[in-house]
């Protein structure tokens, strides 16, 4: 994978997208830490289509029993006469 600093993919970028759709992808670095990667639109679709949504991951849980739960802590008592 391509590293590039910022300021040079900037005067670039037709190249760098060029690359990505070409299947290569470019790291862009801002001041010598990765900061973005381009890649092409159908690796970006891929990508995006393999993660699932919330929804999803919550209805893949298995069903619970209740012994599966933790026991649950008595309920405080609160004194007639409020806080003092």
């Amino acid at each position: 994978m391509r590293q590039l600093q910022l300021r040079e993919a900037k005067t670039t970028l037709s190249a760098v997208v060029e690359a990505a759709e070409n299947g290569e992808p470019t790291t862009i670095t801002k001041h010598g830490r990765p900061a973005a990667v381009v890649i092409s639109y159908a690796e970006w679709t891929k990508l995006k289509t393999r993660v699932p949504s919330f929804a999803d991951l919550l209805l893949a849980v298995p069903p619970l029993d209740p012994g599966d739960l933790p026991k649950r802590r008595p309920a405080r008592i609160v004194r007639k006469g409020g806080f003092k």
